[in-house]
């Protein structure tokens, strides 16, 4: 099972960096994308059976509000519900299967 560490910002402009480390085996790589990272650490995890640890050390600034809007910390009450970020009516959305 993998493991999510919150470190704190790299110095200079914020951009995402996210590093994926093994605790089983010497894999590690950095990730300029949570996409790639958490690609990686699924691939690494599902191929070996090894637990995976990740650090974020900063995430674009978009990134962010969006998870601040969202509420990803998982407290209740802690979205915005004022972000238009949110889907604030999900009978609207488009059908995907159609």
């Amino acid at each position: 099972m993998a493991a999510l560490t919150v470190v704190g910002a790299e110095a200079g402009a914020m951009s995402t960096t996210v590093r994926v480390r093994c605790t089983d085996c010497a894999y590690e790589e950095a990730f300029d994308s949570l996409r790639r990272a958490r690609t990686a650490l699924d691939d690494h995890e599902r191929e070996t059976g090894h637990a995976v640890d990740w650090e974020i050390g900063g995430l674009a600034p978009g990134v962010e509000r969006a998870g601040d809007d969202a509420g990803v910390c998982g407290r209740e009450g802690c979205a915005n519900p004022d972000s238009p970020l949110l889907d604030h009516d999900p009978s609207t959305a488009s059908d995907p299967s159609a």
